[in-house]
């Protein structure tokens, strides 16, 4: 496999998983300033700190009201990793790849593309209804990629995309409630304080499954530990390792006898880290700082996959001329 074709494959699922996942806390964050005093920026400025932008944010509005904070996350051009940018990114990248992907899969990305640009009566729709449309669109490219594409390289290069992209925000939303969020002693276990944390299970889609497999109050070390622990939560962030694991294996084929690259060494360490812990053990030693490491390592295995799949380092020549494959 070409490794531009690689490249664009798994920052089509990134960009679009990215998307998804920003609709998905906004649209959970307009329902719980339902809850909130007018105007209280409460459910919304965690969002940026969440999505990493918190210094271009507060470059380009000052103010930081809860509609600045919605537009800059949704529709700001200024800003890279919003809504519109994200599927914009992964339209073009899917693009350049058309006779990679199927039709269908092009089609879904294009129609949610053209219905962000040109659509002004989709934008009109109230703000709950036209996140859960585009929700729901990133979620039907996925189940049209699983149900269209073949499992060769060309699925696990898209599904690495995913994986990555959700531990890391699922990482980060629970890392800004956590930390930045955490109440006085005199609030904790408050409806306030409850509201937050039910907020932030629907924010990861979790809500239904946390009930369903923990009959027990909704109160931070139940909550943490099933969106970072659960082995069986497909949003979890064990879930997510053991699957890019299980993709990794498949990309680099047949093990090669001696010791391990850096790029399974790390992978399998960050793994285990995450397979034989237990929460109680996470929080006493700082919750903060497990989460901070674990970012770091995704930030590197990410950096170690595009090392060593994503880049026209590794090129062969041929007698047709150039080529640029996979390692």
């Amino acid at each position: 496999m070409l490794s531009r074709v690689a490249d664009s494959l798994y920052w089509i699922n990134r960009y679009v998983e990215r998307a998804e996942n920003i609709s998905r806390f906004v649209e959970v964050s307009e329902a719980m300033a339902l809850d909130c005093p007018p105007g209280s920026a409460e459910p919304w400025l965690p969002l940026i700190d969440a999505s990493g932008d918190r210094d271009l944010f507060d470059s380009l509005y000052p103010q930081g009201s809860p509609d600045e904070v919605v537009e800059f996350l949704v529709r700001a051009e200024a800003n890279p990793n919003s809504i519109v940018n994200c599927i914009d990114f992964a339209r073009e990248n899917a693009r350049q790849i058309r006779e990679v992907i199927t039709t269908e899969m092009w089609e879904q990305l294009n129609d949610i593309y053209w219905t962000l640009q040109e659509e002004e009566g989709f934008w009109r729709q109230p703000p709950q209804e036209l996140l859960r449309q585009i929700r729901r669109a990133c979620q039907l490219f996925y189940g049209i990629t699983d149900a269209t594409l073949s499992r060769d390289l060309s699925w696990q290069f898209s599904r690495l995309g995913r994986l990555l992209e959700r531990a890391d925000k699922t990482t980060r939303i629970l890392d800004v409630k956590y930390f930045l969020l955490l109440p006085s002693p005199d609030e904790v276990g408050g409806v306030l304080d409850e509201l937050q944390w039910i907020s932030l299970l629907r924010s990861a889609g979790a809500y239904q499954m946390f009930r369903q497999a923990r009959q027990q109050a909704i109160e931070p070390k139940a909550v943490a530990g099933f969106l970072l622990l659960d082995p069986i939560f497909p949003r979890s962030v064990r879930y997510c390792l053991e699957r890019i694991q299980e993709t990794l294996r498949i990309v680099q084929g047949q093990a090669v006898p001696g010791a391990p690259d850096e790029l399974e060494c790390l992978s399998g360490l960050t793994l285990a880290r995450w397979s034989y812990t237990r929460i109680d053990d996470l929080i006493a030693g700082g919750l903060h700082e497990a989460i901070d490491t674990l970012q770091s390592d995704l930030n590197r295995l990410h950096g170690l996959i595009e090392q060593r799949y994503l880049t026209p380092a590794n090129i062969q020549s041929t007698d047709a001329g150039p080529a640029c494959v996979l390692a």
